[in-house]
């Protein structure tokens, strides 16, 4: 498939997706949307990809949703009948999610490369990534309190499980900027860089070491947290059992024993 707001390009089994609209800071427009969703799905059930990188091309990492696409609203919920605008604008809302829901669905671990800035649905995408990595100038904001609405695309939900309550209150009643430092000290992002050069080499280091890893093996753990993160130890527990009676009899099983005996890396099919 040919993207037209999104570029992709797959090599060494590490599938690199670049917002592609840095004359608009990579604010996603309805078209940017879709790919974004079609792109995941894709690459959820590509076997040439085994981990994907996320990141965005100039100045930005994404600046949300595109204003055009926002101001729409009214003209595509239209109706004589006010139930039904209220209808259609829920329907807005859950087409909106969809794309996101698909990053955090993904089989495939997604490494989130992050700089400039990471504003409203950008940091609503962030959010639903596996890791995320910025540089030190990179900075978070849930900018949609300063636009009179309620962030709806997945920050509330998702960010109190990943840094603490009171963080995520404050950045959403407030709408300022959290630069990299303290989104690091505060567990948004996993480690920060001084520029975009070491951010990126870094991501591919860690991106390389997935590769190596036997791909069933990853595409089950990622499966067993994202179950775990919304379910007692006691259902995690049950379905990990259940998982691997299913999985743990497989060929990267065998390979990943006899490569270490013979101290080499491993090699699994994809």
């Amino acid at each position: 498939m040919t993207y037209q707001t999104l570029s992709l390009n797959i090599e060494n089994h590490v599938a690199t997706v670049s917002f592609n609209r840095p004359d608009k800071a990579n604010a996603l427009n309805k078209q940017a949307w879709n790919e974004l969703q079609a792109v995941f799905e894709d690459l959820d059930t590509n076997p040439d990809a085994r981990v994907i990188v996320l990141q965005g091309q100039g100045k930005h990492f994404c600046a949300g949703i595109d204003l055009e696409l926002l101001m729409a609203i009214r003209q595509e919920t239209a109706d004589e009948c006010e139930g039904r605008v209220r209808e259609k604008i829920r329907g807005f809302v859950k087409v909106l999610q969809a794309p996101i829901n698909a990053i955090e669905r993904c089989s495939k671990p997604v490494l989130a490369a992050i700089h400039g800035g990471c504003i409203g649905g950008g940091l609503d995408i962030v959010s639903a990534c596996d890791m995320r990595y910025c540089t030190e100038d990179a900075y978070f904001t849930i900018k949609e309190i300063d636009m009179g609405m309620v962030a709806d695309l997945g920050s509330l939900q998702r960010l109190p499980k990943l840094i603490s309550d009171g963080m995520v209150r404050e950045m959403a009643y407030t709408g300022r900027r959290v630069l990299g430092p303290e989104a690091k000290a505060c567990g948004l992002v996993n480690s920060t860089y001084a520029d975009r050069d070491g951010l990126l080499k870094a991501v591919a280091e860690i991106a390389e070491q997935i590769t190596s890893k036997s791909p069933l093996s990853i595409r089950g753990s990622k499966e067993m947290l994202r179950y775990s993160r919304d379910h007692t130890v006691e259902d995690g527990l049950n379905y990990i059992a259940t998982w691997n009676a299913a999985m743990i009899l497989s060929n990267d099983l065998n390979e990943a024993f006899i490569s270490s005996m013979e101290k080499r890396k491993g090699n699994f099919k994809d």
